[in-house]
């Protein structure tokens, strides 16, 4: 994710070892693929094929695709109940514990920040300078009202780990900005999982069609590959990506399915 990789202090090289346990068929699937199968055999057997080879390729382990299936559902351009239902279900099955859990749904809530990061640079060109005076102003007592405010994003410099493109971000809002950098960086320095992992998690939070982030795809793609992941590692991310489209299937099957009934009953 754009957002975490630049505070990121270190890279751990433990390695993701793939594993031969086979998941559930259905991966991704909710309920209504039994419908599906009924009205479409033939387009369903060729979907599902598609779409659960994350599952049974044997690439990442299953309890990582589960996690990264949970962060595709948990994002609030996806955010669908249902699937992050299955997918903690399942995660919880294959032996994810609930501070590995929580902390997919903590990388999953920040990831809108990158609606600011897009914003902020438009802002300071479009605003006049008068108007970008009286904001400096208030900013400027702001920060000294506060203390400490940019501790953390005075460290992260000093890291040389400071990334410019949140400049215009900080130069609206330091305060903010700093707290927000707390934030992210209480996600890295708990150690819940390797950093090869938060990377792919990261990968899959930018990357997909409901908000793409080309900048923040490839730093977390580098990143990934500096701890550690391999290609294959990170295209089999980039296929649970495209495998979230089956979500269009699991929510509007049942709904096509009730109103065929409705209509049905009305002649």
């Amino acid at each position: 994710m754009y957002i975490l990789i630049t505070v990121l202090y270190g890279h751990s090289t433990s390695a993701t070892t793939p594993t031969t346990d086979q998941p559930r068929e259905t991966g991704p699937w909710g309920a209504a693929l039994t419908q599906l199968q009924e009205w479409d055999p033939k387009w369903a057997e060729t979907s599902l094929k598609m779409t659960t080879e994350p599952w049974t390729g044997g690439i990442l382990q299953r309890k990582l695709v589960e996690l990264i299936s949970l962060a595709l559902n948990a994002t609030c351009t996806n955010l669908n109940p249902d699937g992050m239902r299955r997918h903690i279900r399942a995660a919880l099955q294959t032996g994810a514990t609930r501070t590995e859990i929580l902390l997919v749904l903590k990388m999953s809530s920040i990831m809108s920040v990158n609606h600011c990061l897009m914003a902020a640079p438009i802002l300071l060109e479009e605003a006049s300078s008068g108007e970008l005076d009286t904001a400096a102003g208030a900013r400027a007592r702001h920060l000294d009202e506060v203390e400490e405010a940019t501790q953390t994003i005075n460290q992260i410099k000093a890291l040389g780990q400071w990334n410019a493109a949140w400049d215009p971000v900080y130069e609206l809002a330091p305060v903010w900005t700093g707290q927000f950098m707390a934030t992210v960086t209480g996600i890295y320095e708990s150690g819940v999982l390797p950093a090869k992992e938060i990377e792919l998690l990261s990968i899959a939070i930018a990357a997909p069609y409901t908000h793409i982030n080309t900048a923040g795809t490839r730093r977390c793609i580098k990143n990934a590959l500096r701890a550690g992941a391999t290609v294959l590692e990170i295209t089999e991310v980039l296929k649970l990506c495209v495998a979230q489209g089956v979500q269009a299937c699991n929510v509007g099957v049942p709904i096509l399915e009730e109103e065929l009934t409705a209509q049905a009953h009305q002649t």
